[in-house]
């Protein structure tokens, strides 16, 4: 047994290939792994749960559990931004159950047991960047099985990628998060999903499904971000459709505004927003990072808004994790 340390990066979530019960596959994430920001967690074995942090605790807690160990002492280093967009439920959750496994030399398996702890229920985007990193497409649920009400706590199976990709690792990120309300999580954002579901129109799953096959999937495999850029602002526009009666519009205001001043940058190509935001991406590559967070900046200011803007490379790794001593 030892101490150690497990580092994950975040995620942007571009959105879904189908919300729509009218198909055979429900949901599809889509979605990328970055280098930075990250959670960063430390445990040693112990007699006890020993976690200062509540979140962590709940999460250590419920891997104590299906591990069946006595404790653990867990530190949280650094942690994502929560209800941002970024992922930060599920790369600490995750972080956490490698991190109580490999102190106490068990195997996480954390794709099996994500459900578990809660995650993973629509979207495989976490667990599969977690795992691997780069830029992933997941399978989705059968539609009969994973309707508006989803199967209980724990009773489903993560999506399995369909698609997998390293990104190039000129490609950067540019991610302005805005000092707004967060995003939705929890029982508000079930309820959100579920009204969405019901009264999806399945013609822009079918437009997404061509997006992804005819744009996407030969953009990255050919390293091309500007045509990346380009598919990824479409399949997050038409995913916006979906959401417009939910959020107040293809954007949740007022984030509309600075998806149009970031694509309106020539060292931009393409931007959306992450899950249910407030962050906002775009895609530009190292020659030009500079230029577009600067860009990032004029978009908050446009909407007179205070944030954080960050340029991130993609992570083709995922997740580490260290033996301490």
């Amino acid at each position: 047994m030892a101490r150690v340390q497990v580092t994950a990066g975040a995620r942007v979530h571009f959105g879904f290939g189908n919300l729509s019960l009218a198909r055979e596959r429900l949901y599809g994430g889509l979605g990328v792994s970055l280098r930075e920001p990250w959670v960063r967690v430390e445990a040693a074995p112990a007699d006890e749960l020993r976690c200062e942090d509540p979140q962590g605790s709940e999460y250590a807690a419920r891997a104590l559990d299906l591990l069946d160990l006595p404790g653990i002492s867990l530190t949280i280093h650094e942690r994502l931004p929560a209800h941002v967009g970024l992922g930060s439920g599920t790369q600490l959750a995750l972080a956490t159950l490698a991190a109580v496994a490999r102190a106490h030399e068990r195997e996480s398996r954390v794709r099996e047991r994500a459900p578990q702890l809660g995650r993973g229920g629509r979207s495989g985007i976490g667990c599969a960047t977690f795992e691997n990193g780069g830029f992933v497409v997941d399978a989705g649920h059968p539609a009969e099985r994973f309707t508006t009400q989803p199967p209980a706590a724990g009773e489903w199976r993560v999506p399995q990628p369909v698609a997998r990709h390293a990104l190039a690792e000129s490609w950067r990120f540019v991610v302005a998060i805005p000092d707004i309300e967060p995003g939705r999580s929890d029982d508000h954002e079930d309820r959100s999903i579920e009204r969405v579901v019901e009264r999806a129109d399945p013609a822009i799953a079918d437009d997404i499904s061509r997006i992804i096959a005819q744009r996407l999937l030969p953009a990255v495999a050919e390293d091309d971000w500007h045509a990346f850029g380009d598919a990824i602002a479409a399949v997050s526009r038409l995913n916006g459709a979906w959401y417009a009666d939910e959020q107040g519009g293809v954007y949740r205001p007022p984030l509309g505004e600075l998806v149009d001043v970031l694509e309106r940058s020539p060292a931009v190509a393409g931007a959306g927003q992450s899950s249910w935001g407030p962050a906002v991406y775009g895609l530009t590559d190292s020659e030009r990072a500079d230029t577009a967070r600067a860009a990032a900046r004029e978009a908050l200011s446009t909407i007179d808004v205070d944030g954080e803007v960050l340029v991130c490379a993609p992570d083709n790794e995922g997740a580490r994790i260290e033996t301490l001593e």
